[in-house]
């Protein structure tokens, strides 16, 4: 007979039995895989144009400047309004620039001589709506589950986007590859509708206003867009968490360059390009899934900073490699470590901050982690156009690893994190 103290058997599938969390997630899961069809789209489309990689790294500059500008009022308004609304919104602010992009291809002589600027356009306008959505979202998803079932919810919404993640670009790369961009961008609008219209099935998800109204609705403006900040500012282990990963994104990653490592460098096309673009994803997909089956780590500080180190290394080695399948393979594992700092990072913030800061938390996060990716997309540009392609993607890489010594050595906090399941209790 067991003992009375035993622990419960751990369910992997806990967060998945909840209806409402299966909606968000299927949203999720669809409109991941049209942004990124569009993303491998606008990349080749724009290279193909310009043979310029400065203009792969202006699409990531385009996207980050509005989101960064107004990220801090999108998280306030997260915390007032009716989060799924907000959510809802700004996918039909999406829908609207899928629809642009379609219009820009089927137009003759819209983007005649080399002119991409409408495209730019397009990606500003979406960059806004992403400044609303991500905050939402992320408040939302933590709103679905109970306390305990953060860590199972964020490594399945990991592994969902991650394999959204997969699919998207080798199916962007197929449909441009074998019917052109009109086929792939209206592929992209269909995805975004079936988004839409998931998410607007999620039920019983109160205003934020109402959680908290003492904290949130009668807040001052100003006030309240601080709030994220100076909370974040008082966590030393939530804040190195997402320095480290700032940092990282922000140099060692090589998405944008993607299109000339398939066009010039592996020679493998737009197809190849979907292949590479999805790598990443599938080792992310098998470490979550691997994480989702597991209890939680119990060295997690040990196990971010490792796994960012490894980061780096696969990063060098792709720079390096000319064999296709050694390319893929190492984005693979660069994903795959990338991963595990997710879902310690996400889970760390779920469950140190107050519900009625979430949005304005998740929106500093976004500024840090989001904003870095697009950021890190121009610097990548910029970097390969004084440098060369390979050069940068390698000291990319090797920043990358200089950062995990200067960030362990700096916050010990971190180093030393054990299990995150009580950290709302230490922080």
């Amino acid at each position: 007979m067991p003992q009375a103290d035993s622990p419960r058997p751990h369910d992997p599938y806990a967060a998945l039995r909840i209806p409402d969390f299966r909606r968000f997630v299927a949203s999720v899961l669809v409109l991941t895989i049209a942004t990124q069809i569009q993303a491998v789209v606008v990349g080749w489309q724009i290279y193909s144009v310009t043979r310029d990689p400065l203009s792969l790294g202006l699409v990531g500059l385009a996207e980050a400047l509005p989101f960064i500008s107004i990220a801090l009022f999108a998280g306030h308004v997260a915390d007032r309004a009716n989060r799924r609304q907000v959510v809802a919104l700004a996918m039909a602010a999406m829908l609207g620039c899928a629809a642009a992009l379609l219009a820009f291809t089927l137009v003759p002589g819209s983007l005649a001589q080399g002119r991409v600027w409408p495209i730019y356009a397009v990606i500003f306008a979406s960059g806004i709506a992403r400044s609303f959505l991500q905050p939402a979202r992320q408040a939302l998803g933590a709103e679905l589950v109970p306390r305990p079932l953060y860590p199972n919810a964020v490594a399945w919404r990991s592994s969902i986007w991650q394999s959204a993640a997969v699919l998207g670009p080798a199916l962007g790369g197929i449909l441009y590859g074998f019917g052109g961009p009109a086929m792939a961008y209206g592929v992209d609008l269909a995805l975004v509708v079936v988004a839409l219209a998931a998410i607007a099935r999620v039920r019983g998800v109160a205003a934020a206003e109402e959680l908290a109204p003492d904290t949130v609705g009668q807040a001052p403006l100003m006030e309240g867009l601080g709030a994220g900040v100076r909370f974040v500012r008082s966590r030393p282990v939530l804040l190195g968490a997402i320095t480290l990963d700032l940092l990282c994104v922000l140099f060692g990653n090589a998405t944008a360059l993607l299109p000339i490592f398939a066009a010039d460098i592996l020679r493998v096309g737009p197809k190849g390009l979907g292949v590479l673009r999805a790598a990443p994803a599938v080792g992310a997909v098998l470490m979550s899934l691997f994480l989702a089956h597991r209890r939680a780590l119990q060295r997690a500080g040990a196990a971010l900073f490792g796994n960012v180190a490894v980061f780096g290394l696969a990063m060098i080695g792709f720079g390096l490699s000319r064999n296709f399948v050694l390319s893929a393979a190492l984005l693979a594992v660069s994903g795959a470590v990338d991963m595990v700092s997710v879902v310690i990072r996400s889970t760390l913030l779920q469950v140190s901050t107050p519900r009625q800061l979430l949005g304005r938390v998740s929106s500093v996060n976004q500024i840090f982690i989001g904003s870095s990716n697009e950021i890190g997309a121009f610097e990548s540009g910029v970097a390969a156009r004084i440098m060369g392609t390979v050069p940068s993607v390698v000291f990319g890489g090797s920043i990358t690893i200089l950062t995990v010594l200067v960030v362990s050595l700096s916050v010990p906090q971190l180093r030393r994190l054990r299990s995150i399941s009580d950290v709302s209790q230490r922080l």
